[in-house]
């Protein structure tokens, strides 16, 4: 059973690895952009939400 366990954590790590070395920092472009496609996709929302609320309140 211990066998099991460590077995499993050697995979864990090794693929810990992996992705490690694949990822990076983003670059300021590529920041900027994830960070705007954040910013509309939020403000889709509210808006979404506004108006849903605002319709149940004058037709509720």
């Amino acid at each position: 059973m211990s066998m099991n366990v460590q077995e499993s954590v050697q995979s864990f790590l090794k693929q810990a690895e992996r992705v490690l070395a694949v990822t990076h920092k983003p670059r300021a472009p590529e920041y900027k952009q994830m960070a705007l496609t954040t910013a509309i996709g939020i403000a889709i929302i509210g808006i979404i939400g506004f108006v849903i609320n605002t319709l149940s309140h004058f037709l509720g």
